[in-house]
């Protein structure tokens, strides 16, 4: 499809972008911040309940098995009965389970609260994804997903302080530091599903809030584009669990999430143990590469439309964090070090939106329902890879070094698989 170019056309496109982004924004910043609030209660929690850098990496990351384990169903009931209530659904449940985080005693019950909240929160990010590409056209996709996965450094650059602060309410009324936060951030993802119900709208022919003029001119527009990513590319349902393309996506989802995540549910430690300050200044020292990195999301999203090509994009991003992580393997000073992880932060998460426009390109329908949430629960796999071998190879040898630098190969074995893609894309498609 061209860009958007008739004036009636931008109207739209523009009164969409004002009334679903910043709302989505919001939504995926709770979402973030209640899956990697367990970073900053570690500063406590692991100490008062006696948790070795193993146990907490592998409950940091069994979050993403459970996420993985439901992630296709869960999209696949979204596309029955609609986003807007299966996203409502979505957000009570975890809210409910991130909170309840605040009971957990042992090893065990802190498994098991993980592992059912990423269950809980298991199709929310693809729901989206899926809901966003039903919205936006394919030469505006990519600066929209940028604007809305800039929730992921955003939820850090709020949550690192805000946690930080909360947990300073430590005894009070009897509760440790780390429970006041897992109360206070997982208790506003329940009441924003409530707010879902009455605010998000299914399609563009059932927005009330659009013209009829604009209702049908976007529909239309929706529909001819499906129709010719399905006549180009003929990916149909059933085959996506087995098309080479899917998987390749799948296998770059992996290399970069493993990247972000082992980084996210880490740096707070790492942070302090580089700096030896108190929980506040970590948090707020931790936000920092965040702040980088949500600039470099809008920036590469609108390079990305700007030139309407995602692969290099995304390939380059994703040397510049393989970067990042080796200078931080090597820093070992505060200033440097986070000048590092600032450089692998944007990097890592600057491929973001130009990789998450890259389906629509190849999918449709429920097709396009079930290969991004495939994609994901790949991706969610490195959710679960990099925290847990952070916190293995911490355990082994003392030092996060190792670590960070398994996470710089995953990156690079990330860029090579998208030019491999991009490759093989030019060749389908001439």
């Amino acid at each position: 499809m061209n860009q958007i170019q008739t004036p009636l056309q931008r109207a739209t496109m523009t009164k969409v972008t004002r009334r679903l982004l910043p709302f989505l924004l919001l939504l995926y910043i709770i979402s973030w911040l209640d899956r990697a609030n367990v970073s900053f209660a570690a500063l406590q929690m692991n100490r008062g309940l006696g948790f070795g850098p193993a146990v907490y990496g592998f409950g940091a990351g069994i979050f993403f098995i459970g996420y993985a384990l439901f992630e296709i169903p869960s999209n696949l009931v979204m596309v029955r009965v609609g986003p807007r209530l299966w996203i409502a659904r979505i957000m009570v449940t975890w809210g409910l389970l991130s909170a309840g985080m605040m009971f957990v005693k042992s090893e065990m019950a802190f498994y098991v609260m993980r592992c059912l909240l990423g269950v809980a929160e298991a199709g929310f990010l693809p729901g989206i994804l899926y809901y966003l590409s039903q919205w936006f056209p394919a030469p505006e996709r990519a600066r929209a997903v940028s604007w809305f996965m800039m929730a992921i450094p955003l939820s850090i650059v709020i949550g690192g302080p805000l946690s930080g602060m909360l947990m300073e309410m430590n005894g009070l009324l009897g509760l440790k530091g780390w429970q006041w936060m897992f109360l206070l951030e997982g208790l506003p993802a329940t009441v924003l599903g409530f707010v879902v119900l009455g605010y998000l709208t299914d399609t563009p022919a059932q927005a009330r809030w659009l013209t009829q003029e604009e209702r049908e001119t976007l529909s239309r527009h929706m529909r001819e584009e499906q129709a010719q990513a399905l006549a180009r590319h003929g990916v149909q349902l059933g085959q996506v669990m087995r098309h080479p393309v899917v998987w390749r996506l799948a296998l770059i989802a992996f290399a970069c999430q493993t990247g972000s995540y082992g980084l996210t549910l880490w740096v707070p430690q790492i942070v302090k143990e580089w700096s030896g300050l108190g929980d506040v200044q970590v948090g707020l020292l931790s936000a920092l590469p965040y702040f980088a990195a949500a600039v470099g999301m809008v920036v590469v999203g609108i390079s990305s439309d700007h030139c309407q090509e995602r692969f290099l994009h995304i390939a380059i991003c994703s040397a510049v964090g393989a970067l990042g992580f080796v200078a931080s393997a090597y820093l070992g000073s505060p200033l440097a070090g986070l000048v590092a992880l600032s450089v692998a932060a944007v990097g890592d998460y600057g491929s973001r939106g130009p990789f998450w426009a890259l389906p629509g390109r190849f999918l449709s329908g429920k097709a396009a329902a079930a290969g991004i949430a495939l994609i994901n629960t790949l991706g969610a796999l490195g959710g679960f890879v990099g925290p847990y071998a952070v916190g293995y190879l911490k355990g082994l040898t003392g030092s996060f070094q190792s670590g960070l630098l398994f996470l710089a190969f995953l990156l690079l074995l990330g860029a090579m698989s998208t030019l491999s893609l991009r490759t093989a894309a030019e060749l389908a498609e001439h």
